[in-house]
């Protein structure tokens, strides 16, 4: 389906937040098995998976409804090229973790490109014509073409989704924001491993008038469109 040009006002804070399908892309942050299922990186690092997928339902619905709206959608995945060349030794040894990125682990070789962990959950598989950007960082834009994409495409305004909340959707957003992208995130379809980084990384975000965007629920998004 074609994108609608009309202008959609979604119930947001610090205020509405207008959508125009045609110029406006949902994009899904690292929806992993890495990070949301059992044996997983998240897992590994001792986390508890069951508060990322909380956000799994209705992220699910908003992609149903961008899909029929005509949106452009974006999935991300973060990982690393097999032999590990875009992997910095900082990252690498940060954490002094005992399992670390490119280690042996239940679904593969951890957060390596190819990998089954590495790729996007069952319930939020890209279809054809959906890129999907493979990110060695925290930001989506960081040494990727994501960037190139969207303004390839006329994009100007992003609706985030994804996890975790305040490290890969947080530097996403204030990597876009500095590009000039407006942002909607919404809070439900974002997660963390850690409730109250959760909710502190929503409150910068709307804070100040919208210093790096906006936030709402998945259900004033999609009554809006």
């Amino acid at each position: 389906m074609s994108p609608s040009a009309e202008t959609a006002s979604v119930a947001a804070e610090p205020y509405d937040f207008p959508v125009v399908p045609a110029t406006t892309a949902l994009v899904i942050i690292d929806m992993q098995r890495d990070f949301l299922e059992p044996g997983g990186f998240g897992d590994a690092l001792g986390n508890d998976v069951g508060l990322l997928r909380t956000a799994i339902a209705p992220t699910a619905a908003v992609l149903k409804a961008a899909r029929a709206a005509g949106m452009v959608v974006v999935h991300t995945r973060e990982g690393h090229r097999p032999d590990l060349s875009d992997l910095s030794p900082a990252k690498h040894r940060r954490g002094n973790f005992p399992t670390k990125i490119g280690d042996a682990g239940p679904m593969g070789r951890i957060l390596v490109r190819g990998e089954d962990g590495h790729g996007i959950i069952a319930e939020l598989a890209p279809i054809p014509g959906e890129p999907v950007i493979d990110k060695p960082g925290k930001g989506a834009f960081f040494a990727t073409d994501l960037e190139a994409i969207l303004r390839g495409r006329g994009i100007d305004r992003l609706i985030v989704t994804g996890v975790t909340t305040e490290v890969c959707v947080h530097t996403t957003v204030r990597e876009a924001n500095d590009r000039g992208f407006d942002c909607l995130v919404l809070s439900d379809c974002t997660g963390s491993y850690f409730p109250e980084f959760h909710a502190s990384a929503l409150a910068m975000i709307k804070a100040q008038g919208g210093i790096f965007g906006w936030v709402a629920s998945s259900q004033s998004l999609l009554a809006a469109l």
